[in-house]
């Protein structure tokens, strides 16, 4: 069964209808075909008209919403030959953080990915995409394999951010993830992260340290979630729209701010609604992101790589 966003719920309302007429016997005097066509063709205007004017803090649910593909999709759509690794080689293993070499149309990669879950089971083994330290320390230990080996990085990001409880924290937390950033920037290959969720604080940029920042269309990319900043604005978390609109988390007003490299085209209402040609506009976008970096010798994607996070915010503060 599909699941409908609070805005959605004129959309809901008429598919559901649609779907009552599809269940339904053709009576007497009625053609049922023409009806379901007639709203078919409403309910695709109404969900073009929303989505057409949704607020930072609707977009914020959209990337949000459950259906919505997670890293594990995007590695089992996208990297055939796929094989996991595992652990910190210091503490454990963190499942919230999926790693893993394999190929990506016929090329040796390596794969990391935060991870959510997708139903109540599989979000508590993912800890909801929020990783512990020795999450960021596998992170690392991978991005390093892979400069060893001369494989491209790829990274999907979908976190609230990184697990902010007593025992990460126990564990050096704040420096895993600075060593997992710095890992990003000394990799002598190329980086290619997306983000195609929730790109929440330091443990999304753990991963998006990269060469190129892709970003699907709904997605979100913030300091902090819309609630973290207004409990400590108003102390008030039903403040969160607002404070999404002041944070500036969309797709579009990263890209504007030249905090990401390029924005990724969802289907009609979401990435959810159209899976395989998500996958499909992702894996476009992230060969073309490879392209383009062909070539770099390790020195320049360093060089490249630091000028391009250093000069973030330069234009603003200028």
């Amino acid at each position: 069964m599909r699941h409908f966003l609070d805005f959605e719920r004129p959309i809901a309302e008429l598919e559901g209808k649609i779907e009552e007429l599809r269940r339904m016997s053709e009576p007497d005097g009625i053609n049922i075909t023409d009806e379901i066509a007639r709203l078919t063709a409403v309910a695709d205007k109404q969900l073009r008209t929303t989505y057409g004017r949704l607020t930072p803090w609707q977009k914020t649910q959209v990337a949000r919403h459950p259906d919505r593909p997670k890293a594990q999709d995007y590695i089992d759509g996208l990297i055939t030959e796929f094989t996991p690794l595992a652990g910190d080689r210091a503490f454990a293993d963190d499942a919230a953080v999926l790693g893993g070499m394999g190929r990506f149309q016929g090329r040796s990669v390596m794969v990391l990915g935060t991870e959510k879950g997708t139903d109540t089971e599989s979000r508590v083994k993912h800890n909801f995409g929020m990783a512990r330290p020795e999450g960021y320390r596998k992170a690392r230990r991978l991005i390093e394999l892979a400069g060893r080996f001369g494989l491209p990085i790829l990274t999907f990001i979908d976190t609230s951010g990184a697990f902010p409880g007593i025992d990460a924290e126990a564990r050096g937390q704040a420096e895993a993830i600075a060593r997992s950033i710095e890992a990003c920037l000394e990799a002598p290959v190329p980086i290619v992260a997306t983000i195609i969720g929730e790109g929440g604080s330091g443990g999304a940029v753990a991963l998006a340290t990269g060469d190129r920042v892709l970003m699907l269309e709904y997605a979100v990319y913030s300091v902090i979630s819309p609630e973290g900043c207004a409990s400590i604005l108003w102390r008030d978390a039903a403040q969160a729209p607002a404070a999404a609109e002041a944070l500036k988390l969309t797709a579009e007003d990263l890209l504007r701010l030249k905090l990401v490299d390029q924005v990724i085209a969802e289907p009609l209402g979401g990435a959810q609604r159209d899976k395989p040609a998500t996958l499909q506009a992702v894996g476009q976008a992230v060969q073309e992101a490879l392209a383009a970096l062909d070539g770099l010798d390790a020195a320049t994607l360093r060089s490249r790589r630091r000028e391009k996070f250093l000069a973030m915010g330069r234009e603003a503060i200028a």
